[in-house]
């Protein structure tokens, strides 16, 4: 179960649904949700999370990490297939919407303010509820349908130029965009970062272009290196990083990541640089 029996004040507030994924190493759980609130606990912030989801395996646990869950009979459930080239999901069944009235009233004042969801289940009029300065996206269930055999596809996202606009920033991976839609996005956004798993991303603020180049590594599993390079770049901003030094500090953590499988790749402290 994911409660909390006595609320307490938090850092970072973060919605989104964690996930029963499917892989051919058999099923484990996963999400934006988890692996960004993983990270913010491993990384000494406060994190409440909001979610829904069939607590059909154990949750791993942390001492900075808080949560409550909307009852769900099943979690947004995902088929993952690896192939060659690319990854393919399979959407095969999904857990209630979040709203804001699911936010328990102590969180909703929290510095940072992340949404995360993976199959629309956070609606983006809820940005409304928070001043842009507190509000962090990874917008990748807003950027997603799928097709009349359930299949993971891109899709638009009418509601984009708001929600830029309305965000301190974003981060999205290049597997999820459509090309013709990222100058839009980045002209809306006050700060947007796309990444490319290990490519080199990109940093988009004030008309200027940043490129960053992640460390390379050998990779086991790529699965949540976005999510935890999300969760550290919005940390590294909150104290005060440069968005430049904030995303190498990130591509660290997530280059990490995909060296272990699954919540294995969460941070820790054994890692061979400082993890502040």
């Amino acid at each position: 179960m994911l409660r909390t029996p006595g609320l307490e004040p938090i850092d970072v507030l973060l919605l989104g649904h964690i996930t029963l994924d499917h892989t051919p190493q058999g099923p484990r759980l996963g999400g934006t949700a988890l692996y960004s609130a993983l990270t913010y606990a491993a990384l000494g912030q406060r994190v409440g999370l909001v979610t829904a989801w069939g607590e059909e395996l154990p949750l791993p646990q942390h001492e900075n990490l808080h949560g409550v869950s909307r009852d769900s009979a099943a979690s947004t459930t995902f088929r993952l297939e690896y192939g060659p080239a690319r990854r393919t999901l399979w959407l095969e069944g999904r857990a209630p919407d979040l709203e804001y009235y699911h936010i328990p009233e102590l969180w909703r004042g929290a510095a940072q303010v992340h949404l995360g969801p993976v199959a629309g289940e956070v609606n983006s009029g809820m940005l409304r509820q928070f001043e842009a300065e507190r509000v962090l996206l990874t917008p990748q269930g807003w950027l997603r349908d799928t097709d009349a055999m359930g299949r993971v596809r891109k899709a638009d996202w009418p509601e984009a130029d708001y929600a830029l606009r309305h965000c301190r920033a974003a981060v999205m991976s290049r597997e999820d965009l459509r090309e013709e839609h990222i100058d839009a996005f980045a002209l809306a956004a006050r700060l947007l970062v796309i990444t490319d798993g290990p490519r080199p991303g990109l940093i988009y603020e004030d008309d200027t272009i940043t490129g960053f180049t992640p460390p390379t590594t050998t990779q086991i599993d790529p699965t949540g290196a976005g999510d935890i390079f999300a969760a550290a770049f919005f940390t590294a901003l909150g104290r005060g990083d440069a968005p430049l030094a904030a995303a190498e500090f990130a591509s660290q953590l997530a280059a990490d990541s995909v060296t272990r499988a699954g919540l294995a790749g969460i941070p820790n402290s054994e890692l061979p640089f400082e993890v502040r």
